[in-house]
């Protein structure tokens, strides 16, 4: 827990101060620049594979936005019939999402600040994770995998990034995002490593590659 926690509070540092402006822009129809672009493109596409996932009509479902940033995901959750639980570890963007999300949705939606793995959330029927675990070692995914697999009675549909030779090279060099705004080291991991430290089933679901944006999208289940 003494890694998965101090990778916490630094992606916490980065989130909830200089990178805010970064993420509210990215994730709203702002113009961007063609990198950016390409990353926009890319997540919009990852959310909807993830979505994909789960039923049509989510009324009854309780579903846990792991990482909800400035809830696009919660938003499309909402709007399904679920009942979310929108947690992110920058209260800046949950002070965005709350800000965002339409009225006529707000019943459905509960937002808290935090840490996603905490028991006192409860248990879900579904939980996604887009894109909030790629800082973390395989050895602390497979440990939160197994803690929100104990609440969880579908699937754990989440994102990491794969393993490979591009992504490696860019990791490695630093050189993905220009160093004023770069993000917390991002962990290039295969998926047969994640499910060593992981108790349940683990399956590929699906990669997306826009520009500078590549992320492979897994499921877990208990």
């Amino acid at each position: 827990m003494a890694d998965y926690t101090a990778t916490r509070q630094r992606v916490e540092r980065y989130f909830d101060h200089s990178a805010t402006s970064v993420w509210d822009r990215l994730t709203s129809d702002a113009p961007v620049s063609r990198i950016r672009q390409t990353v926009r493109e890319g997540r919009d596409l990852m959310r909807a594979t993830m979505l994909g996932r789960l039923p049509a009509d989510l009324r009854g479902c309780r579903v846990l936005d792991a990482g909800c940033g400035t809830g696009s995901m919660t938003e499309e959750l909402a709007r399904r019939g679920a009942d979310v639980l929108a947690v992110d570890i920058s209260p800046q963007l949950i002070g965005i999402a709350k800000a965002r999300l339409p009225k006529a949705l707000a019943s459905r939606v509960t937002f808290a600040a935090g840490d996603m793995t905490d028991a006192a959330h409860g248990r879900f029927d579904f939980v996604l994770a887009m894109d909030s675990l790629i800082y973390y070692a395989a050895p602390d995914i497979g440990g939160i995998l197994n803690r929100l697999g104990q609440r969880t009675r579908g699937g754990i549909i989440f994102t990491v990034a794969p393993k490979t030779p591009f992504l490696m090279a860019f990791f490695t060099l630093g050189k993905l995002f220009p160093r004023a705004d770069r993000s917390p080291t991002m962990i290039p991991h295969a998926a047969e490593t994640i499910a060593a430290h992981a108790k349940g089933q683990l399956k590929r679901i699906d990669r997306v590659t826009r520009g500078f944006y590549i992320s492979e999208c897994l499921e877990y289940r208990p």
